[in-house]
């Protein structure tokens, strides 16, 4: 319209005197003209600009900051609002304000309007996001802070998906029952977190490892609706309808990607199963790799009675006696395994996360540690996060305090800036010296700890 295009031709010279000072304003302006190109026919977005010049400043340096926000920020120019409010743009709400927050955006969706609700869902992650981000880029957060945020995100979307799932199939199938010890039950769902979800260390474009469960047992475990299906089909159809609703592209994007490999049998096994197939498997049938992720493993969503039941199994499963030789050796093959199929082959570069002397050594120092001792220290597996496992196995002197500290700095040190290659754009592999002495640490404890055959 002649409305916008005048805009835009006052908008253009503010953008150019705004980066003019800048030493990268050559990588900085295609990203800024990439996104005038996007809202150029949309003469509110202009306006905002221009009519806020605190919001122009703002976009600048976030774009200057971050191709990735400048990446999201293009795909999703609605974004630009919360450039008008820097007080929550640099401020994350925590887990109870989130669900608040996304309480009252759902409030106006029609009920059965899944089409508008996955799209409000999305929306809210990429607002939360942004002001995650935004906080990281500013240093308002430290690196644990801003997993958290990010994990507390995705478990409150895990949380309305299981609601309004399960609402959906009760509303055709009628509720699920069973009869234990001749009492009537209603058994519910829950969704276990592995991996960085598990371990509270999400990132900017972290996937999320789950495990779905069900408490249904007993007699005459089936739905009380009309069209009556057993516990068990009604509880995978309920799985199904979560996993479509977070992996769906729509014009708002995926809501999250979702890995189930890590249920009993993997991909071969059922898509969820019951808390005691569970417990059997992890009893009888996992291999020693699959208790290595237990440790990382906690309840997220769903049905709150399963947490205590879940913990109880964890905790039991985590603390049996294990022979520390040969479970020592497991963990070394595993980690040889991972090491000849996903490590980096040029010497000179250093993958953050599988790298020798990276992240996944970290974990596996203190997966082996966990599971050859908590038969005699039961505390140590309390948590499912690194950092606090760590200060878990000095307390109890399994691991020497400066060892548990210096693991635990050089791991959030990595982390951070793993998370500021996101931003970047950038994959997280960099110049092998520049956590050479931090690498030397690690690589020291695991030779000394791991192998002390190899080191003798």
């Amino acid at each position: 319209s002649d409305t916008a295009q005048a805009r835009l031709m006052k908008l253009i010279p503010r953008i150019l005197r705004a980066v003019a000072d800048k030493a990268d304003a050559l990588d900085i302006l295609p990203r800024l003209f990439a996104l005038l190109t996007r809202i150029g026919g949309r003469s509110v977005y202009l306006a905002l600009l221009l009519e806020n010049p605190p919001a122009l400043d703002q976009l600048v340096h976030l774009m200057a900051a971050s191709p990735w926000i400048a990446e999201q920020l293009n795909r999703h120019p609605i974004l630009l609002d919360e450039l008008l409010n820097p007080r929550s743009l640099f401020a994350p709400p925590n887990a109870d304000e989130l669900r608040l927050e996304l309480s009252s955006m759902l409030v106006n969706v029609a009920d059965g309007d899944i089409e508008r609700q996955m799209d409000e869902l999305r929306r809210f992650k990429q607002i939360n996001m942004l002001r995650v981000a935004a906080a990281d880029i500013m240093d308002v957060l430290p690196v644990m802070q801003v997993s958290d945020h990010l994990t507390w995100m995705a478990e409150v979307l895990l949380d309305e998906v299981h609601k309004e799932s399960m609402r959906e199939l009760v509303q055709r199938h009628g509720t699920p029952l069973c009869v234990v010890d001749g009492q009537q039950h209603r058994p519910g769902l829950a969704v276990i977190a592995y991996g960085k979800l598990g371990g509270l260390e999400l990132g900017y474009g972290s996937d999320l490892d789950i495990v779905f469960l069900h408490e249904s047992k007993g007699q005459q475990q089936e739905t009380d609706g009309e069209k009556t299906l057993d516990n068990a089909q009604f509880f995978a159809r309920v799985t199904q309808k979560m996993i479509s609703r977070m992996t769906t592209q729509t014009p708002a994007g995926v809501l999250y990607e979702i890995d189930t490999r890590l249920r009993p049998d993997g991909a071969s096994g059922l898509l969820v199963s019951s808390l005691s197939a569970f417990e059997d498997y992890q009893r009888h049938h996992a291999w020693i790799w699959e208790h290595q992720a237990l440790t990382r493993a906690r309840w997220v969503a769903g049905e709150p009675r399963i947490k205590a039941a879940f913990e109880a199994v964890r905790h039991a499963v985590l603390c049996q006696a294990r022979e520390p030789q040969s479970l020592r050796a497991s963990v070394v093959e595993m980690r040889a395994k991972m090491r000849a199929e996903l490590d980096q082959k040029d010497p000179s570069k250093f993958h953050i996360k599988t790298g020798e002397g990276g992240l996944t050594d970290i974990e596996f120092i203190v997966q082996y540690h966990l599971l050859a001792n908590a038969h005699a220290h039961p505390d140590i597996v309390r948590w499912s996060d690194n950092i606090r496992q760590l200060a878990d196995l000095a307390t109890a002197g399994i691991l020497e305090a400066y060892e548990s500290a210096h693991l635990a700095e050089i791991y959030c040190r990595l982390r951070d800036r793993g998370h500021r290659l996101v931003l970047e754009n950038r994959k997280t592999l960099i110049e092998a010296q520049e956590f050479e002495h931090e690498r030397a640490f690690v690589r020291e404890v695991w030779q000394r700890r791991m192998e002390p055959s190899a080191s003798s």
